[in-house]
Parts: C-alpha cells; structure tokens; sequence
C-alpha cells in the first residue's frame, strides 16, 4: 500500500491538547530543545512487559523486537505477506548446491547520526558492516539469544566474508532453504563495530542503526522516544521517502486495563491484543469489534504464527496406556475446538483441525492435511479397540499448565469425561513448567509455539528427532518423519519442499504425539486516523509506512 505524505498545520487549541495528550503519555513528541511547542505527531503505543535491550543481538522477545525493527535493518525483510524483499542487500544470488550465499549492498545506506563518526554524520553501510555484525552475533563474547541461528549451519571456515565494500558472502555447511528468513529476523540487523566497540555492553541502551526512526531517549520503565530518520534509504512506490511520521513514543504501563483506557481516550495510538481486564469491552462474543469503539476505533486482524497444543512425552513417563498412539487418536477426537474457541475466546483464534504448522504458511492446505475433529463415536470406537472400551482401565493423565490456559484445560478436563479418560490438572508458575518440560519430567503438558522465521521448518523442526528439548519437547522420534525432514531442507523448489512438509504433518497426526488445540490470531486495535499500520502472521511491528489522517 502506498500513501502520499501530509502533516496538516494545526490550531493552537488542538496543538495544546496534543501536547497534553503525548505528555500524559511520557512522550518527547511534542517539545523541541529549549521547550517550544510544535506540530509534530508521534505514534504512541504501550509495551507493558518493558524492553530489556535495544541491542539486535538481544532482540529475544516482542517488546524488544518491535523496538529494533524501527532503529535498525537487516539485509533483507519480510513483508505482511511474509514475501522475503531487499533491504540493505539490493539483491542476491544463492549457488545451485544452496551453500553459497552472495549480496550486492545498496550504495545509499547510512547509519545514524553519531558524535564518533567523521562530522558527527553517520557513515555509508559496507559489506564490511555485514560481516562484522554477523560474526559479532555468533561470537560467544556477546552471548546473544540469537546465536542459535547459525548453530550447525554455516561453514566451519570464513562463514562470512566482505569480498569488498558491496558484495558480503556466506557460507554454508549443508543446504538450509529457510536461510532468507532466517536473515530477515531482528537478531541479524546491521551494526556499526565504532558505536558497538566504544559502548560496550550499554550497546543495549546507544542503539545507532540504519532503520526509519532514530533513537533519542530511553527512562526505562517510563518512556522510550525514537524519532524520524531523514536520511532513511527507503521510499513509497510514488518516490516519497520514509517514514512519513515524526517519531515514536512507547510508554510501559504494566496494567493493560489502564492502558486500554488510555487508548480507549485517545492517548495511545494502538493496543495490541486482548487482555481478561477488558475482552469483552473491545470484542462481541463473535469476535467483532465492539458497537461502543467501533465509531472512532478499527480492528486490524491476520492469522498469527503460534500454535497453541497439550503434548505428551513420548520417551518419558507417560503411563503405559497413553502410548497407544490409538488412545492419543482418541483423546483428539473427544475435543471440540469449535466450541472451546466459540466460548473461552470470543472467536479468536481458529480450531487446529489440521496440523502443528497454522495458517499463513504457504504450504498450509487444510485437505491435504486433514487433522483431527470432533467425533466422540470415533473417539470411544478406537478406545474399545485399544482395549480401554468406555475408558474402563485408563489410569488418571496428569495435564501440567498454567494459570493463564487453566480455563481451556478445564474445558478439556470435562469434555474427556464423555469417554471415560481421567484428566487432573495441575497448576505451575510458567518459568517451573518450562523448566520442567525442557527436562522430559512432564508427561502431558500444555505448550504453545511461535514461529522465528516464514517457513514452515520453524515448526517441523520441533519434532525433528535430531533435536534435543528444547524445541523437541515430546521427544518424538519417528524415521519417516525425520527422513522427509532432511529431504526437506536440501530441496530447492517449494512446491516440492511443501509437499514433504505435508508428508510430515500427516505422519505426526496419525502418531498424535500432540493434541492441537488452536491456531492464534493476531488483533491489533487503532484509532480510525491510522493508516498503513497494517499486520501480519508474525506480529511484527512495522511504523515506517504508517500516517496519521
């Protein structure tokens, strides 16, 4: 989508209410140096679980994400579409064998404005710059959270190397299709190894990038204030340069009911999801925007990376009788995911009649991998057959979750009850329970999983045998699902590579080492003044194209 830029002049009646309005916020948006009033109009949002970094290498969570994709870029990225397109890198070839990676870099970057750099006017990004960030990320001496991204993937010598000043190279170890979206993630921006060497660790809080908004001030735990870059690379298809907005303002309430009504009021400018303080204020039990916000408040919705399923340890201490992959069969089909979405969560989300990997992903096809649906004839049928008829002789399954999912696990808790299965819930703090999982000391657990990257292996690989737990946390091991896995990742065609991911998704769902429950949805509320915030599958918070009408 492309929009023509226009900031209007306004009264001074209104330029005071908009300076009340940002300030009541703890945004900087609307004073220059030495305090006078102006025009300028900032995005405001609230991140309520804070920001820990403003470092890429430690772009671990949302909150942190969402704060690097505006100060900095990578050399590729993604779009709503989940399409990969040029960034920093103008372009790209990739060897037939798929283990030679080369970028030709745009001539027209430049990191921001820094005292350290010649005349204080931030430098010209190099292929130089490439290297030195990437081999930064991996390097053990930073200890990023992102370094698993090239674990066991690139060359064992010079994975990346700056042939000259434009063209970056790297290097692989085996054929790994899903690098592009690996490359577009947040942990694999481009840094300045000047700004990065003379701050240290404190990086974290000097963030100089290339990205749309600049950094400008960060009272952690109040505010945090980004403002326009002028001399950002990108423009519109009409030629215009971005961002078209100010600057950004995020402030971190931690009670989402105040910041709702803050947003409700006009003082923030989105609200990201939905929280129990005020569900039913913003959503009608269908799922659509409320009658009372639906004159000055939109509702932006997509499909969300993150499947939400129980899972049981299948090298672990499940009870002899779970093993039956026959009773797994049957405890999927006791389940009705319609209802549990229609009544738990106001129709958000969409019930997981298909695989582990959700909608979005290109290779998603509902008739090609039909999973599991409502059926108790179905259920007690394979019950009898696996020798448990009524469930007479299950022993009591264990179901470990949290607080946050305890009312979905009782809503399955009742409804095993229609074919004999005893389910006992028990409750943990999120921290134990991953704990306990990572360890294989959970039988049956509830889990969820959020994609890192546009490609369905993000997900496939969580039952990969190959692969410890974490992300293996069922510990399922299966030949013909790991034998597709690796065809998979040295096949270059997609078309040939979903079909093997299809082939996998059918051979989890006949072993049932999961229960899918549902499918995420990504909902983001705006004022009507908005425009081109728009939202995609990995709720990835892109400002440079937004505008304010």
């Amino acid at each position: 989508m492309n929009y023509k830029f226009s900031i209007r002049s306004l009264a001074i009646i209104a330029g005071v209410c908009c300076f009340l309005c940002l300030l009541a916020c703890g945004g900087e948006g609307t004073k220059e140096q030495g305090g006078s009033k102006t025009d300028k109009r900032y995005f405001r949002y609230n991140q309520a679980s804070g920001i820990s970094s403003l470092d890429p290498a430690f772009a671990k969570d949302q909150a942190n994400i969402w704060a690097v994709n505006q100060l900095f870029n990578g050399l590729v990225q993604m779009d709503d579409e989940l399409n990969i397109l040029p960034a920093i890198a103008k372009s790209w070839t990739i060897n037939s064998d798929g283990l030679t990676y080369t970028f030709v870099i745009r001539d027209d970057v430049h990191f921001h404005d820094h005292e350290l750099f010649p005349d204080g006017k931030g430098t010209k990004v190099t292929a130089h710059d490439v290297e030195y960030s990437f081999k930064r990320l991996v390097d053990p001496l930073t200890a990023s959270s992102g370094s698993w991204l090239f674990n066991d993937r690139i060359a064992d010598k010079d994975p990346f190397v700056a042939l000259n000043d434009s063209i970056f190279q790297m290097k692989l170890k085996e054929a790994f299709r899903p690098m592009l979206g690996i490359l577009s993630m947040q942990y694999c921006s481009i840094v300045p190894e000047r700004i990065v060497k003379n701050y240290g660790k404190e990086f974290r809080a000097n963030p100089i990038g290339t990205g749309p908004f600049a950094f400008k001030k960060w009272d952690e735990g109040k505010v945090l204030v980004l403002t326009k870059n002028d001399n950002y690379f990108e423009k519109d298809a009409a030629g215009q340069s971005l961002p078209y907005m100010d600057g950004v303002s995020i402030s971190f309430m931690e009670n989402k009911r105040n910041a709702f009504l803050k947003f409700k009021d006009g003082e923030l400018d989105m609200l990201s999801g939905i929280d129990a303080s005020y569900k039913d204020e913003v959503l009608t039990g269908e799922g659509a925007l409320h009658p009372d916000l639906s004159a000055a408040k939109q509702l932006l919705r997509s499909p969300y990376m993150n499947t939400e399923y129980l899972g049981f340890s299948m090298r672990g201490n499940l009870p002899k009788a779970y093993q039956d992959k026959r009773v797994r069969q049957a405890i999927n089909h006791a389940f009705d995911r319609e209802k549990m979405i229609r009544y738990l969560r106001n129709n958000i989300g969409k019930p997981a009649h298909s695989g582990f990997t959700p909608p979005g992903f290109p290779s998603f096809n509902e008739q090609l991998v039909p999973g599991f649906k409502f059926n108790l004839d179905k259920a007690k049928g394979l019950l009898k057959e696996a020798g448990y008829p009524d469930g007479k002789g299950l022993p009591t399954l264990k179901l470990e979750t949290t607080s946050s999912y305890q009312d979905v696990c009782t809503f399955f808790q009742n409804q095993l009850k229609d074919i004999g299965v005893p389910i006992e819930l028990e409750i943990h703090p999120p921290s134990f329970l991953r704990n306990k999982i990572a360890k294989g000391e959970s039988a049956f657990f509830r889990g969820s999983w959020i994609g890192d990257y546009p490609d369905a292996e993000t997900y496939l690989t969580v039952f990969y045998g190959g692969n410890p737990a974490p992300p293996n946390y069922t510990q399922f091991k299966n030949k013909r699902y790991d034998d597709f896995y690796a065809k998979a990742l040295a096949t270059n065609k997609d078309e040939s590579r979903y079909q093997l991911y299809q082939e996998m998704e059918r051979t989890l769902l006949a072993e049932a080492p999961i229960i899918p429950l549902f499918y995420d949805e990504v909902l983001r509320f705006t004022g009507k003044d908005v425009e081109g915030l728009g939202v995609n599958a990995f709720n990835l918070l892109s400002l440079k194209k937004v505008k304010f009408k």
